[in-house]
């Protein structure tokens, strides 16, 4: 438990606090958010696929009390009925080949049958965001041959803006209350040259998208996350290990030689001692006894002392 001590320390419990709670939000919510649109891409691409060589069917052998239901989305249908010109709304803040545009929503009563939304297509803007003048709906009686839609959810509430009425998603029941009509869930879009069609919207793209390795990605980080705690925790415990190993071996090794200096043995230096007392005796005596004369023969000869 004391190697491990260390762990308990802020900076430590910050570290694994992050680490931990990152790897719960890849497993919890991300890695699910992006499996999750690759499942519901998967799912639209194999209905536009399965709809494009299907025959269309009377829009009456889908229709349910509640709608259309969701297996059924992006079926070809037929569908008699006529417009409620008076009752139009436009879809703002859309975008059609990286364009803005705006999509036109007209009710549509079925013939001995509901009122359904219909998207008659997009029109550009003019002069920066203002709607353009559009064809209005025919009167009377039509045919239309349509793909059918979910609805989309709700962002904000409708405006009133040019003279049109203005929203943000296609939701029937929100769209219904501001027109006052009772469209049932679900809307159609209209194929290529029908009545009072505009510019066509074309399928999306069936391609998967990048979301099934994103989701892999973030299932990798969340498994990466704890390794790298782990990691780093097992660092710490080996550098804290060499550290104990090198105080212990400094602390019972014997101490080091010091460096000799002598640069060889001619250089070596006479030890210097200090004299017994039998040499300072033999030394007190021997300056004690007198000198003897010198001899005037070698005087004579070599000349007196200097």
């Amino acid at each position: 438990m004391e190697k491990l001590g260390f762990l308990l320390r802020p900076k430590w419990l910050v570290l694994a606090a992050v680490a931990l709670a990152f790897a719960f939000l890849c497993f919890s919510v991300l890695a699910p958010w992006q499996l999750g649109k690759n499942t519901s891409t998967s799912e639209r691409n194999d209905l536009i696929t399965q709809s494009v060589d299907a025959d269309p069917v009377p829009i009456s052998d889908i229709l349910n009390a509640n709608g259309f239901p969701a297996d059924d989305e992006w079926r070809r249908v037929i569908a008699t009925g006529s417009y409620e010109a008076d009752s139009e709304a436009l879809v703002r803040l859309r975008s059609i080949r990286e364009q803005p545009a705006y999509e036109v929503i007209t009710p549509f009563v079925i013939d001995g049958g509901p009122t359904v939304l219909v998207n008659r297509g997009y029109v550009l803007p003019v002069e920066g965001t203002r709607p353009p003048d559009f064809a209005p709906a025919p009167t009377g009686q039509v045919t239309l041959n349509a793909r059918v839609r979910q609805a989309e959810g709700t962002s904000r509430e409708p405006i009133e803006e040019d003279g049109h009425l203005q929203v943000y998603n296609i939701n029937p029941e929100q769209i219904g209350a501001a027109v006052g009509v009772d469209a049932i869930d679900g809307y159609l879009q209209l194929d290529d040259d029908q009545p009072g069609g505009l510019g066509l919207i074309e399928l999306p793209q069936t391609d998967a998208g990048p979301y099934l390795s994103y989701g892999l990605q973030w299932l990798a980080f969340g498994i990466m996350a704890p390794l790298g705690l782990a990691y780093f925790v097992r660092a710490e415990i080996r550098e804290r290990r060499m550290s104990r190993a090198e105080l212990a071996a400094a602390v019972s090794g014997e101490p080091e030689p010091m460096p000799d200096d002598r640069s060889g043995p001619d250089d070596e230096e006479e030890e210097f001692t200090l004299p017994t007392r039998r040499e300072k005796r033999a030394r007190a005596r021997a300056a004690s006894r007198p000198t003897a004369p010198a001899d005037p023969r070698l005087a004579d000869r070599y000349g007196k002392d200097r």
